[in-house]
């Protein structure tokens, strides 16, 4: 059966069992026991890709779906509402024509989003619902440059202008901050995921004391614990006078000295902290997970290019909050 012989209600939920599960399991278990549709694996893998096609020609088009609705932005420790933006990639297995093998591909997910923030009461209130972390997601496969555009007309419908900070969190990738200095310009600081930096000191922990895991956990707590309250430029100084033995921890303390010079500045933990920002990309890499890997990513998985494109603008939309999966599917009425 092809696309257009579906109603668009049987598209939508053939898109859903698409985008849950398998395009097999899709067609063989979810379809039949919840909907009673017959469907081959090769329609739902169709319908589910040329609604995923469309969904990206759209937003290249400029097109957002639903209504424009502020978010209610939470604020930091000096009472400004703070908006947030982060964007990472992941791998995708590929193939090519005939079911060869392919060299894989990264699915990059961009988002704008409103954490609740740390230590904030994250129960239901008797005078109202818990506070509330709201987010959008965009994903394709052509790579950063692609999802400037879009990302920003998304955060426009939320209300992102009228937050009064900006605040971006990124793993230090080539060209990740050029990315979101030049696509929002008032982002104040664009800061390193702390949990990234602590890698680093864990890699050099584990090159200090190999066979020692307690002795490993007790260094590392504590230069952490340096990192976070002192920040990455006062870490650095102490680094580069750090002397060790053996070729790994000398190879290991290079290349942590080498990556903290290139961070430190975005290694400020303690301005970040004492404003009440956050300083992991938690989110960020949740939606690596969440959007793409979930789907796209079980075991023995390989995608062709369009199919990779076109299931991740549709698992974006599919996690995006504020009913954007409704948006598209039942559009208000102009």
């Amino acid at each position: 059966m092809s696309n257009d012989a579906l109603t668009p209600a049987a598209r939508e939920v053939v898109c859903l069992a698409g985008l849950l599960s398998s395009f097999a399991e899709g067609s063989t278990a979810a379809l039949p026991k919840l909907t009673g549709l017959r469907l081959s694996e090769s329609t739902v893998e169709r319908t589910t890709e040329a609604v995923g096609r469309a969904v990206a020609a759209r937003l290249a088009e400029g097109e957002v779906f639903g209504a424009a609705r502020d978010w209610d932005w939470h604020k930091d420790a000096e009472g400004k509402t703070c908006a947030y933006v982060s964007l990472d990639a992941t791998g995708v297995g590929q193939q090519g024509p005939d079911g060869a093998r392919a060299e894989g591909r990264m699915v990059t997910v961009a988002m704008v989003y409103n954490p609740v923030p740390e230590g904030k009461d994250r129960r239901a209130r008797p005078d109202g619902p818990p506070p509330r972390f709201n987010v959008r997601y965009v994903a394709g496969l052509d790579g950063i440059a692609a999802l400037g555009e879009p990302l920003r007309r998304q955060a426009a419908q939320v209300g992102m202008d009228r937050a009064e900070r900006w605040i971006a969190l990124s793993d230090g990738g080539s060209g990740l901050e050029d990315w979101l200095r030049t696509n929002f310009g008032r982002v104040e600081a664009v800061i390193l995921d702390f949990y990234h930096a602590t890698e680093y000191l864990g890699d050099l922990g584990r090159a200090l004391h190999p066979a020692d895991e307690e002795a490993r956990a007790a260094w590392l707590g504590g230069w952490c614990h340096r990192l976070k309250h002192e920040g990455g430029a006062a870490v650095l100084d102490d680094l580069r006078g750090l002397e060790v033995r053996g070729r790994a921890a000398r190879e290991a303390l290079t290349a942590v000295v080498r990556y903290f010079e290139n961070q430190s500045h975005r290694m400020d933990y303690p301005h970040y902290v004492a404003k009440g920002w956050a300083i992991g990309s938690g989110p960020v890499e949740s939606a690596c997970k969440t959007v793409i890997g979930q789907r796209m990513k079980g075991a023995g998985m390989r995608w062709g290019e369009d199919g990779a494109d076109s299931v991740g603008h549709l698992r974006a939309l599919f996690k995006s909050g504020d009913r954007q999966w409704d948006a598209y599917w039942y559009p208000e009425p102009n």
